[in-house]
Formats: structure tokens, sequence, C-alpha cells
């Protein structure tokens, strides 16, 4: 669930600013870019950038595969954790394989239920090279409740000259993240989750001075004379049409954030996850992942049920979970989870303990 107020701005600009941003000056494509740079604006502030390094992609990979393969030359060594989704674990793999680049995988969580900044920096620190060229990790797992020390781990990277990139996809709208203190230099955004925007959508915001080679090339109703993209951002980086309407619902959403407060947000969805994971661990033979941790989901596997089967049942009595890998190999194969995956609960704002509750009992109907 969104915000109203969502839904009611993507219609509004849906059937009254259809024009194409930067395409004219008649009053639709005009109203069009007054609502991309004002999503544009709100990005900027909310996570400490400047207005013109908010690139607007059509989703957190798709931002992910412009910084790696922007970034990442013949020769090139890269690092990144092993809590990766497939969207920064598949580029670097292909990459590895046509022979241009090598990487490395640190460990996220020496130890599961205690790591700290200090260690998990060591962890890195052992497989950095002189050609490490590329640090990326996540911010918060979207598979356990395990999130990364960024802001240190964008001071070490900041120290020793490694272009330090950020998946900020199941943190964005629920932990607070500044580029500019946290040092990092690319950070990847989607618009429809902690965000509370529409599908379809997504975030590059770039540290100042940032220049990547560009992933696409084609019109964007700049320097249309001439055979390369421009120099600066964001033109140089955003080919073709924006999804005007998208944009605009995400700007409504960023708005929402602000209003409420990233750390109420948080405070509600960790309080919500809590609940949860007390319940299951209760139940016979449930095994809840990383139960110490805080954050705003929870995983779960049963000794003989298959996670599979537990989403289905689930389903039949209208509660959403998510069952299999997550779209995350690294992460289930160092959580040691079964050949038979997990399942995932996550939990939204405008979830409430009833919620949780009327999940609880399914549960135990269930197993």
């Amino acid at each position: 669930p969104q915000p109203r107020a969502v839904y009611d701005t993507v219609n509004d600009c849906w059937l009254n600013k259809g024009g194409n941003a930067g395409r004219g000056a008649h009053p639709l494509a005009m109203t069009a870019a007054e609502e991309i740079y004002q999503c544009r604006s709100r990005a900027a502030e909310l996570f400490g950038a400047r207005t013109q390094n908010v690139i607007f992609t059509f989703n957190t990979t798709y931002a992910l595969n412009t910084v790696i393969k922007g970034v990442l030359k013949a020769g090139d060594h890269a690092l990144c954790s092993n809590l990766e989704h497939n969207s920064v674990y598949r580029p670097l793999c292909k990459l590895r394989d046509e022979g241009i680049i090598d990487f490395d995988v640190f460990n996220a969580f020496p130890n599961l239920d205690y790591s700290t900044p200090d260690m998990i920096i060591s962890a890195i620190d052992k497989l950095v090279k002189p050609n490490t060229r590329l640090l990326i990790c996540t911010h918060a797992s979207n598979v356990c409740p395990i999130t990364l020390p960024i802001e240190q781990i964008g001071a070490y990277c900041k120290e020793r000259g490694i272009f330090f990139a950020v998946d900020g996809a199941q943190s964005a709208g629920i932990y607070p993240i500044d580029v500019k203190r946290m040092h990092i230099d690319a950070l990847c955004l989607p618009s429809h989750k902690g965000l509370y925007g529409p599908q379809g959508g997504g975030m590059i915001i770039l540290g100042d001075g940032v220049r990547l080679e560009t992933l696409i090339e084609g019109g964007n109703g700049v320097d249309s004379l001439l055979g390369k993209m421009s120099d600066e951002p964001p033109e140089r980086y955003e080919s073709g049409t924006l999804p005007t309407h998208v944009l605009a619902g995400l700007r409504c959403g960023l708005e929402f954030v602000s209003a409420v407060g990233i750390d109420s947000i948080r405070s509600h969805e960790e309080m919500l996850c809590a609940r949860a994971k007390a319940g299951l661990i209760s139940l016979p033979h449930i095994k809840v992942i990383s139960p110490s941790k805080k954050g705003s989901l929870v995983l779960f596997t049963h000794d003989k049920i298959p996670s599979e089967s537990i989403a289905e049942a689930l389903s039949k009595r209208n509660i959403c979970v998510r069952a299999g890998f997550h779209c995350a190999a690294l992460a289930h194969t160092s959580l040691g989870t079964p050949s038979t995956g997990a399942v995932r609960a996550s939990f939204g704002y405008f979830n409430t303990p009833k919620d949780v509750d009327r999940f609880l009992r399914a549960m135990d109907e269930i197993v």
C-alpha cells in the first residue's frame, strides 16, 4: 500500500501532464518538465546531493548496471559483499566471464549475530588489490535484517581512491542516507519500495565530480546536432522519454517520507518485524534467520514444509509473502538456507499489528 496522494498524483499527471519533457515549449511539455524537476529536487534534498546529480532510470537494476559498467574497465578489480542481489552479482559475473575484470566477495557478517564495522572493514581490507577500482555493496539485505556500515565503508574507500557504489533498494526511506557525508560515489535506488512511488522507476544519485561512461545513448533534447551524449548530468545518462507519471508519483512518495520522517517509518516497521519474529519463534519447527537483528523483514524456514508450500498456503489466506531465493544466490548460500529456500515476510508503513497477528494465526494453522 502507498499513500493515497501517490495514486491521485499519478492519475492527474497521466491525464493532464502527458507531454514529453525537453521536447517542446508547449504547456504539456513544460508541465512535464516541471514535474520531473520537482522529483529530482526532492530526491536531492532527501539524500544530500545536488539536484543535477539525480539521474532517473527504469529501476534499481538498470541503475546498478549503469554504474558497474560505467566504472569498470579492462584489467580492473571489484569487490562486493556476500549479501548482494543478482542485480549486482550477475553484471560482475558477466564482466568477469568475458575476461574484462576480476572480482572478489567479502563477508558482510563475519558473525551472524554480532559483527562490528571494524570486522567488516577488516574483511574488505584483506581482499583489496592495487587495481581495485570499485567496491559495491547493499546497504540493507533484501533477504534478512542485516545492514552494512556504509558510512565507515565509504570513508575507507575515500581514503584509498576506490569508487564506492551502494545498492539502496532495501534501505532508502527506512534508514538515513547522505551521499556526501557517507562518501558515496553512486547510490542506486528504486521508486516503488521504501520511497512509496510507483513501479517502473529508479535513480542513480551521484557524488560531486563523478563521471560514468554511458550505458545507452540517444535523444534527450540537449545538443541534438551532436553525435555524442552531453558531458553534464543529468542529461548525459537519461536517453529517451522519461516516465513523467512515475516520477510525479515518486515525488509525492518522497514528500510523504520526508513528512512522516525516516526514523518514524523505521521504528514502526521494526516494531512489526519484532512482533512477527517473536510469534514465529514460538511455533514448532520454525527457524528464524538472524533473529537478533532489527529490520523491516523476517526470513524463516520450516524443518519439513518447503518455503513455496508455505507461501502458497498464506496466499490462499490473502497474505502476500515471497518464497525461494529472492534473486540473491550469494546471500542464501552464505546464510546456509535449505535447498527449498526460505520465506520472507516484509513490512511497510501501512501495515498494522493486526496484520502481523493475522499472519501469525495463519502460520499457526499451516504448521
